[in-house]
C-alpha cells in the first residue's frame, strides 16, 4: 500500500465512522424524543460504530464518498402525529450530517485562521489536520445528499413514504431488500453521478460559504 493511498484511508475511515454514528444516531434520538422507545431498546441510542455500520454501506462512503448505515428500527405509532414524525426522525440523518459538516468547515476555517500559509505545506501538522477536517465535510455532505435519495431503505424513502397514500407505500417498499443491490450498481455505474455531484456541490457552497462567513475568510 502506497503512503498516498494509506493517508487517504487515515483520512476518510474516522471520517466515515464520525458520519453514520452520529447520522444513526440523530435518527434514534429524535424518534425517542418523539416518544418511541424503540430505538433505545435495541440499542440504537448508542454513539458506538458496531450498532450502526453497515459494511456494504461503509466501503461505499469510503470508496464512493456517498453511502449509508443500518437502518434505526423505529415504531411511528407512538408518535403523536406520525406521518409528520416519520418525516422529522428521516430528515434527522442529513440534517446531522449537514450540521457535522458545517463543523468541520468551520474548524478548516479557525486552522488557516490560526496557521496561515503554514497550512499549504505538507510538512506542517497542520495541513494534515486542515485535511482531515475537509474529508470529515466531504464525507458528510456526501451521506447527508445520498441519504436524500427515495430507494429504500435509504430516508429518502421513508420521506416518501410519510406523504404517499398506504396501500402504493407498502407496495413500493416490497422492493426494498433489494435496495443495497441497486444502490451499489447505480454507484458503481455512475448513474446518479451528475444529481449527487449537484446536490454536494450546492450544499458544500453553502456550508463553506457560511464557515468562511462567520470565519471572515
Amino acid at each position: 500500500m502506497n503512503n498516498d493511498l494509506l493517508l487517504q484511508l487515515l483520512y476518510a475511515v474516522p471520517s466515515a465512522l464520525i458520519a453514520i454514528v452520529l447520522h444513526e444516531f440523530a435518527h434514534g434520538w429524535v424518534s425517542a424524543r418523539l416518544g418511541d422507545p424503540t430505538p433505545g431498546l435495541t440499542g440504537r441510542l448508542s454513539l458506538n460504530p458496531l450498532r450502526h455500520l453497515d459494511p456494504l454501506g461503509t466501503l461505499a462512503l469510503v470508496v464512493f464518498h456517498v453511502g449509508w448505515a443500518k437502518p434505526v428500527q423505529v415504531n411511528p405509532r407512538y408518535y403523536k402525529k406520525p406521518k409528520l414524525g416519520m418525516v422529522l426522525t428521516s430528515l434527522a440523518g442529513p440534517c446531522m450530517n449537514f450540521l457535522v459538516a458545517f463543523v468541520s468547515y468551520l474548524c478548516m476555517g479557525a486552522v488557516f485562521r490560526f496557521a496561515g500559509a503554514a497550512f499549504l505545506l505538507k510538512d506542517s501538522v497542520w495541513y494534515y489536520v486542515a485535511t482531515f477536517f475537509n474529508y470529515c465535510a466531504m464525507l458528510n455532505i456526501g451521506l447527508g445528499a445520498f441519504n436524500l435519495i427515495p430507494i429504500p431503505p435509504l430516508d429518502g424513502s421513508k420521506v416518501l413514504g410519510a406523504v404517499l397514500p398506504e396501500k402504493w407505500y407498502f407496495g413500493y417498499m416490497k422492493y426494498e431488500r433489494y435496495g443495497a443491490i441497486v444502490m451499489v450498481a447505480l454507484l458503481w455505474l455512475g448513474v446518479l453521478d451528475p444529481l449527487l455531484n449537484a446536490v454536494q456541490l450546492f450544499a458544500d457552497n453553502i456550508l463553506w460559504g457560511g464557515a468562511r462567513f462567520l470565519m471572515g475568510l
